[in-house]
């Protein structure tokens, strides 16, 4: 079960996009102290465990809800994933600025929509709807949660890796990150397009 777990929490780590997120984090929180910084990486961590769990839990219900089947939502889930991934891989073009002094960041844009984006959500509803019984799905949900901690971890020190790493070394990251995601995103698609073209 180890292994099946360590792959499943990859996978969710990876749709996070978690240094794409580290350089939007960093983007906007340039002004902010330490300690500031840090109160922020929290909430997020917070903010996007929730959002993903619903999706993920309850994602499946919008499929009956629509009439929408699972393998022609894998294959538009796959495709809109296969662009964040393109954009990530071309070095993330967008420019982020931070809002007013009272805005708060934490939940928008940081959780929704930097690192739950269009493509992060129809990942997370096609894998979530892929998974049946209580056990499975604590199963999942432990990865889940366990892949948001580290990304959380990961902000929370952010500015440690920043300087280990540089610009330069977080863009070479995102763009890893970027051809791993459009890994994933093919295997959705094609999926996706095997079992609509099988029915």
């Amino acid at each position: 079960m180890l292994p099946i777990f360590f792959q499943t929490y990859l996978k969710l780590f990876f749709i996070l996009t978690p240094f794409f997120a580290i350089s939007a984090f960093l983007s906007l929180t340039q002004e902010m102290s330490p300690a500031e910084r840090r109160k922020i990486a929290v909430k997020v961590t917070f903010a996007v465990i929730i959002i993903s769990l619903i999706i993920y839990l309850y994602g499946r219900y919008l499929f009956e809800l629509f009439g929408i089947t699972l393998d022609a939502f894998r294959i538009g889930a796959g495709a809109v994933l296969f662009l964040s991934a393109l954009n990530m891989v071309g070095g993330g073009t967008k420019k982020f600025e931070a809002g007013g002094e009272d805005d708060d960041i934490a939940v928008v844009p940081l959780a929704m929509p930097i690192i739950v984006g269009p493509g992060t959500i129809g990942a997370l509803l096609v894998m979530g709807s892929a998974v049946h019984g209580y056990k499975d799905m604590a199963f999942a949900c432990s990865a889940l949660v366990a892949a948001v901690l580290t990304l959380g971890f990961l902000l929370f020190v952010s500015s440690g890796l920043k300087r280990l790493l540089g610009k330069r070394g977080l863009g070479i990251m995102s763009r890893l990150t970027g051809l791993l995601v459009a890994s994933i995103a093919a295997q959705i698609f094609f999926t996706g397009l095997r079992n609509f073209m099988l029915d």
